[in-house]
């Protein structure tokens, strides 16, 4: 691999000016030109990140997220990152395994390595969030949930449980079993929640009961036997994918039959949903596609460019096999 040091030797001059050269310091016509020709000669490419480091506004913008094993955190990531080359930007991921103080302590290590700003997946926004984000003082764009005090970028969650709710009711379930998850967090525990919640008051004589479990697919595999034998319900919503791939599997068990004896819904429109049988119905939020405004928002954010406090992500119903027609 091709060194600064390598470019200095080639070009006849001293290492301190190739340097400078690449950090868009002042150099003479005639030595820029001899740089120039090596550099194309060899297919030398700087270590950016590196260089970054050195210079007093990095190109490094650093994520912090709540867990890897995600598909939403992966796909969001995917995003993210494209995003950011084409902008000439590098991600740092930071993984806090839903951990609150390493979430805080993330953001403090983040600034201190000089990155230019920080998209954070919260799950939730406290105080500490909000007197760190203030105390660091670099550009911070909240990623899956909303803070008045910060720039967010949100997945229409309210709107897109309303729209599930107003599907069933559509298709003339009478009897809801909602299963969601706590409502620590606010986008996916609360506002899908509250969306179908609207919708199920508009729609006549629907009984709906609401239920909680994790975002595990073992713990809604424990969770769903007991609603089935307390409310016997028509249909599940669940408040993502996994949970509703548990609840498949605790229907299965149970020996009923989708969707002849129970429909099923999710949120999310993970890929697997497509490759069960029957398909699964859910709502299908745009990860990537996301991902890639959060990176063009944090890069506005650092060119110090107004943006709007609140940006949101689209999403679709997907409908599949996994919803019976009752009406």
């Amino acid at each position: 691999m091709t060194t600064i040091a390598d470019i200095a030797r080639l070009a006849g001059v001293a290492k301190s000016t190739v340097s400078r050269y690449l950090n868009g310091g002042s150099v003479g016509e005639q030595t820029m030109r001899k740089i120039e020709r090596v550099i194309g000669e060899t297919g030398y490419s700087p270590n950016t990140f590196a260089q970054s480091l050195k210079a007093k506004k990095t190109n490094i913008i650093g994520t912090v997220v709540p867990r890897l094993d995600s598909y939403a955190t992966s796909k969001t990531l995917i995003g993210i990152d494209e995003k950011l080359r084409e902008l000439n930007y590098q991600m740092f991921v930071s993984n806090t395994s839903q951990d609150l103080d390493r979430e805080i302590e993330s953001l403090y290590s983040l600034a201190k390595q000089k990155v230019a700003g920080i998209i954070l997946l919260a799950t939730k926004v406290t105080e500490r969030h909000l007197e760190t984000i203030q105390e660091i003082g670099i550009p911070v764009l909240l990623v899956g949930q909303q803070h008045e005090q910060i720039y967010s970028l949100i997945h229409d969650d309210f709107e897109a449980g309303k729209a599930i709710g107003r599907f069933m009711a559509k298709k003339g379930h009478k009897q809801i079993a909602y299963l969601g998850v706590s409502e620590e967090d606010i986008a996916v525990g609360v506002k899908r929640k509250q969306g179908f919640a609207g919708a199920i008051k508009e729609a006549e004589e629907v009984k709906v009961r609401y239920y909680e479990t994790s975002f595990k697919i073992g713990d809604a595999l424990e969770k769903v036997p007991s609603i089935l034998e307390e409310f016997r319900p028509t249909a599940i919503v669940c408040a993502t994918d996994n949970i509703a791939i548990g609840a498949l599997k605790a229907a299965y068990s149970k020996g009923l039959k989708i969707p002849e004896d129970l429909s099923i819904t999710g949120f999310g429109g993970y890929e697997i949903t497509e490759m069960l049988n029957p398909g699964l119905t859910t709502v299908q939020f745009f990860y990537k596609e996301a991902g890639g405004m959060a990176a063009d928002k944090i890069v506005q954010l650092v060119n110090e460019e107004e943006i709007q406090m609140l940006s949101v992500s689209d999403f679709k119903i997907i409908e599949r096999e996994s919803v019976d027609i009752l009406s």
